[in-house]
């Protein structure tokens, strides 16, 4: 596992639910943060609100095929890198998925080994992370991602791993509202709807840490999730 892959967003994108799952939890423990599409609707959606440095696209969706999802964003001028995984082995797919805007061509079955070296390099030759600051910054409010060092209004702020990839989710995500299943989804990795109270005590954890040196940042958005919001007034 390298030192910064934590700081590069996959989006995998496939409709057969048990591969996207068994993709997910092998890029999440090489540290990667991931996120999952099943049409290709869904794929271009998350790629404006997910922002992800590398794609892992299926050829055969519900509604496009993935070559169209590709000359879309080609459109769009996107820049994700594409990696195509798909059953379609012919020699013609494979040159229109490379030529359309693939930087990557592999079939199924495929070594998962193989998909993650692949990802790698791909992400280096690109500099798709690197292109990015490591420094998220909100109102007073610091996070370096490569010390993983903390501070609010200059000093420094203690957490613990859990805390420190919840407060990152939502540096990542200013002014949004994350749905409960979102949070505990990117945090906790839960593919469903999980024990809400495991959320609720982290939030009441970070809140606490945050809070000694200025207005409260979390806000609770009632019945829907949380929010990083500047304080008012």
């Amino acid at each position: 596992m390298t030192d910064n892959s934590d700081a590069h967003r996959v989006l995998v994108v496939d409709d057969e639910p048990n591969l996207v799952e068994v993709l997910s939890m092998a890029l999440r423990f090489q540290g990667f943060d991931v996120e999952t599409a099943g049409t290709g609707r869904e794929a271009l959606a998350a790629v404006t609100r997910f922002r992800p440095h590398l794609m892992v696209l299926d050829v055969m969706l519900p509604d496009m095929e993935g070559f169209d999802v590709a000359a879309r964003l080609g459109a769009q001028r996107t820049g994700v890198p594409i990696i195509f995984l798909t059953a379609r082995d012919a020699t013609e797919d494979k040159i229109r998925g490379l030529s359309g805007g693939g930087d990557d061509y592999m079939t199924k079955p495929f070594s998962l080994e193989e998909l993650v070296a692949r990802i790698r390099t791909i992400l280096r030759r690109t500099g798709q992370a690197a292109a990015e600051s490591a420094h998220l910054v909100f109102e007073d409010l610091e996070m370096d991602e490569e010390s993983r060092e903390v501070t609010r209004a200059g000093n420094a702020i203690e957490l613990t791993a859990t805390e420190y990839r919840l407060l990152r989710y939502l540096m990542l995500n200013p002014r949004r509202v994350m749905t409960r299943a979102q949070l505990l989804d990117h945090v906790w990795n839960y593919d469903f709807g999980g024990d809400g109270r495991v959320l609720e005590t982290y939030i009441s954890y970070l809140r606490k840490k945050l809070d000694v040196h200025g207005p409260s940042l979390i806000k609770t958005v009632r019945g829907v999730g949380y929010a990083l919001q500047a304080p008012r007034g």
